[in-house]
């Protein structure tokens, strides 16, 4: 029971923790933050359709529900990819400094921001671990700082350099279990004789250091899913990737079983699936938490 309520457990349990995003990714020499330049017009244009759209919508009315106004709001969007969410939190009145460092992702972010006034959208090409955040002026500079299902969040340490930009509001989301895959259901037990199981995932090891840690914050877990389509060596692709972040052999036999497999299942040479799973949204008030210390 003590180490239930052990912070320095927790924080351990979270890093070394062999099953996060983050470090099978190591495991497998994938970078996090590379790992989607491949993915990035396809991404661009799922955010940007109108159920992407909606996504983001339901997202951003969920966070105004909770008292934050983006009208003339510093917001920082780390990780903000194509600008799935820094151009609707523009247009909705805010100021803006999304980081983002892939390639493909700020060429297509450039775009989408074209259309606001100067000023109003400043991107900061580089990954956010490598930003020093006193010395780039950013302690406690911005309103709200969002960080959505993105890499850069991976320990405790990384969530309080996240905090420590935020004045007021800091908005996380992370999975709460493993990734949902129809494919990989299909395509596992083909490779290992087992069906594939989900385990839970770093939203958890989030919520209970914010509760053991003082502070205050909202949160939501929903189950949200998607239909994707790609050609099959797209998925071939996929799949080859899945397998090796999960460490399992990408070799020759299980490149074939899984070539042969989509071969037969999807004969006109498109594969689609359904890709999702259980996702958790975190608030987190700064505002409150000062107060918190001041009073202590």
């Amino acid at each position: 029971m003590s180490d239930f309520f052990n912070e320095a457990s927790w924080e351990k349990a979270w890093k070394e923790d062999p099953d996060t995003y983050i470090n099978r990714s190591k495991q497998a020499g994938i970078d996090p933050s590379r790992d989607f330049d491949h993915k990035a017009k396809a991404f661009h244009e799922q955010s940007f359709s109108p159920e992407g759209r909606k996504r983001t919508n339901r997202i951003l009315n969920w966070i105004e529900g909770q008292g934050v106004s983006f009208k003339n709001a510093s917001v920082l969007d780390i990780g903000a990819a194509s600008g799935v969410f820094s151009v609707p939190f523009a247009e909705r009145g805010a100021r803006v400094t999304a980081v983002e460092s892939s390639p493909p992702q700020v060429e297509l972010l450039k775009e989408n921001i074209a259309k606001f006034d100067e000023g109003q959208m400043k991107i900061i090409p580089v990954p956010f671990e490598e930003i020093d955040v006193q010395a780039n002026g950013l302690s406690q500079a911005f309103d709200l700082v969002f960080v959505s299902m993105c890499p850069v969040i991976r320990d405790w340490e990384s969530v309080e350099k996240v905090l420590q930009c935020a004045r007021k509001f800091c908005y996380i989301s992370l999975p709460v279990s493993s990734a949902e895959h129809s494919l990989v259901n299909e395509i596992w037990p083909l490779v290992t004789g087992k069906p594939y199981k989900s385990k839970p995932a770093e939203m958890g090891y989030l919520l209970h250091l914010l509760y053991l840690k003082g502070y205050a914050y909202e949160s939501l877990v929903t189950r949200e899913t998607k239909t994707v389509e790609m050609s099959k060596e797209e998925a071939l692709q996929e799949m080859m990737s899945w397998l090796r972040r999960h460490g399992l052999p990408v070799d020759e036999r299980n490149q074939t079983i899984v070539a042969d497999y989509l071969d037969q299942a999807y004969p006109s040479g498109q594969v689609s699936f359904q890709q999702g799973g259980r996702f958790g949204k975190v608030l987190i008030r700064l505002q409150d938490q000062n107060m918190y210390t001041r009073e202590i």
